[in-house]
């Protein structure tokens, strides 16, 4: 498991471009089911927690990394921002949701180096999201492929909180 979050971590840096790819992660600490990572320095500073699904519908499906994160950029004055890894190429503008309990949550998908991710549709959704996750046992991430495949991913959010209070005292929010 610790392999595959790392394998998550290297994939984040690349997808959020060269400078912090030039730079490897920092393993901030293992929580439960939950890694905090910080990357790059000054402005280009980010720290970010992940976690691989626990379940993942279809089965036997052929997807690359797949995890649920929550970054900060201090630089950017965003805090706490979720983001669904697909592992496969999105249907853009299709539905995407995350649902903890009995809160759902919509995002939007889009497709960065043919790489499929989740973003919350309305900002004004975060803090509510962040309180689900942290008060949640489960997050049920739900999106549609390119192809018409829609997948289902279940995340175990023991350890949520540790990790992102970690992420957060790493980069100062």
């Amino acid at each position: 498991m610790f392999r595959n979050l790392m394998l998550a971590a290297a994939a984040f840096c690349l997808a959020i471009g060269p400078a912090a790819a030039a730079e490897s992660a920092t393993l901030l600490g293992v929580f439960d089911n939950w890694s905090a990572y910080s990357a790059g320095d000054g402005a280009s500073k980010t720290c970010y927690i992940l976690s691989k699904p626990t379940a993942s519908q279809p089965r036997g499906a052929k997807r690359g990394p797949i995890f649920l994160m929550v970054s900060d950029w201090p630089a950017r004055k965003v805090k706490a921002e979720p983001q669904i890894v697909l592992g496969y190429p999105a249907r853009e503008g299709g539905p995407a949701s995350l649902g903890i309990g009995s809160d759902k949550f919509s995002f939007f998908l889009r497709n960065v180096n043919k790489d499929g991710s989740g973003w919350l549709q309305s900002l004004g959704d975060n803090p509510k999201l962040i309180d689900s996750m942290r008060g949640g046992v489960t997050a049920v991430a739900k999106a549609l492929s390119q192809r018409g495949t829609h997948t289902t991913d279940t995340y175990s959010l023991a350890g949520f909180s540790n990790a992102l209070d970690k992420a957060h005292s790493a980069c100062g929010m």
